[in-house]
């Protein structure tokens, strides 16, 4: 049997690469108290990590038991899948994000939150503005730009 050249091999694997960048990112958040973070894709694997519940993160990849993920500063390690709950987190990435009454920089804020907060996705992201809920209950319009885990 031929075995494939390997510029064959790298173009095909390049062509998936760029099927799966043009979808939508799958995002979670940790459901436990905490999850350590692996390596690689096994309890053998070293620590890296650990991650706090309601933290979200960018699902890139499952395989059985374990999911590969990107969390908000870039990192990337494996998870146990049973560690992550479907409930979209937000987490504010600037020194202060107001928080608006609606979707526009004139409405009045509701609060401000600071940077690293965690924040309920309340709705879909629309026109750049995504409805957020503050653990307190409060709710209001955050600027998509403001936060990672949309």
């Amino acid at each position: 049997m031929r075995s494939l050249p390997t510029r064959s091999l790298v173009i095909g694997l390049l062509c998936a690469l760029g099927l799966t960048a043009s979808h939508a990112a799958d995002f979670s958040s940790v459901a436990s108290r905490y999850a350590i973070m692996y390596d690689a894709p096994t309890k053998k694997g070293r620590k890296l990590h650990i991650a706090f519940a309601g933290m979200p993160v960018e699902v890139l990849f499952s395989n059985g038991d374990w999911v590969r993920v990107r969390d908000a500063t870039g990192d990337l390690s494996w998870m146990s899948s049973d560690a992550l709950h479907p409930r979209r987190t937000l987490v504010v990435e600037v020194d202060e994000a107001m928080i608006r009454s609606s979707e526009s920089e004139s409405a009045p804020v509701v609060f401000t939150a600071a940077k690293w907060v965690l924040l309920d996705l309340a709705e879909p992201i629309r026109s750049g503005w995504i409805k957020v809920r503050h653990r307190d209950g409060e709710t209001g319009f955050i600027k998509a730009s403001d936060v990672w885990g949309d």
